[in-house]
């Protein structure tokens, strides 16, 4: 059985999803909110747990014969910074102390495309080396101490570590008016019948819809042999406003979205991740291109609040 913490967050509940796919058991934990998505009822096991709890974490290899661990839980920073990087690093080690505890296969955490910030060489890929730059966001700067901490607290263990280098994720279950993915808050605002922000037609990014995250993430799970232990998990490619834009206007006729011709920050490309060592390892590729992934998520969106 594999467990996946956060797995009704959004990218935990789609890699359950592809997990049950693929014909494994599934043992999701969430703190708080415990509703199930319509795609994972009477799918997996739900289990309510504060990841910071270590005896109640520890607990669940009592109830469950856990072969694998995807650790997606976390949180989002409040007024004071410590309490935020004191919740998830304690989440961390209690998910590493359970991986360790339960001699689990593998065990996966979710790290993030921002690890590369500074880096100008494009596309980004696993071998660049993470340079020392001032991060934009406390997320990152936790995601980028994630790896060397996980990385190291399996060594001596059987347990191979597997780093999660995800990128933009957006899709069925992510907050509409969301700060970190203007495209969700963008389609929600043209649902309203509003004229939703503006964008710079050449602007864009590698925007992963989130049911090809959670295959990617569950192809790395299930996969017989991993020969590295970090991975970019992504689209692949970039994609650009102006893609978004038609995309929107192709599914609800007589809207006119405007664009603003150019780049808001100057030319250049926009960055996006490598996923040739994913692929390779895996057969991974994505379902989804821009057109396809805004077609799913308004016909989502159409029976569902977020």
């Amino acid at each position: 059985m594999i467990l996946v913490t956060g797995g009704l967050g959004m990218i935990g509940a789609h890699t359950a999803r592809a997990l049950v796919d693929l014909g494994r058991e599934v043992v999701v934990t969430a703190f708080g909110r415990v509703d199930v998505p319509s795609f994972l009822a009477g799918a997996v096991n739900v289990e309510r747990l504060d990841v910071t709890d270590r005896k109640a974490f520890l607990a669940l290899g009592d109830r469950y014969d856990i072969s694998d661990i995807v650790h997606l839980a976390g949180s989002v920073p409040g007024v004071n910074p410590v309490d935020f990087f004191r919740m998830d690093s304690s989440g961390l080690l209690n998910a590493l102390e359970a991986a360790r505890a339960w001699d689990v296969r593998r065990f996966a955490v979710a790290s993030s495309l921002g690890v590369y910030i500074g880096r100008s060489e494009l596309p980004w890929h696993e071998d660049l080396d993470l340079p020392a730059v001032e991060l934009p966001h406390q997320i990152i700067a936790f995601k980028k101490a994630v790896e060397p901490i996980a990385i190291h607290s399996l060594q001596g263990s059987r347990v191979q570590p597997v780093i999660l280098r995800i990128g933009s994720t957006w899709g069925p279950l992510m907050d509409p008016e969301s700060p970190f993915n203007y495209v969700p808050p963008y389609i929600s605002a043209v649902l309203r019948g509003e004229q939703p922000q503006r964008l710079y037609a050449d602007d864009g990014g590698d925007w992963c819809y989130a049911p090809d995250a959670g295959r990617a993430i569950s192809s790395l799970m299930t996969a017989e042999t991993l020969h590295h232990d970090t991975y970019n998990v992504s689209s692949g490619r970039p994609f650009t406003n102006r893609e978004l834009a038609d995309a929107v206007m192709a599914i609800i006729p007589g809207r006119s979205l405007d664009v603003v011709p150019g780049q808001g920050g100057g030319p250049g490309p926009n960055p996006y991740m490598d996923i040739t060592r994913l692929t390779n390892e895996t057969g991974f590729t994505p379902d989804f291109d821009i057109a396809t992934a805004v077609a799913h998520y308004l016909a989502w969106r159409f029976n569902n609040p977020r």
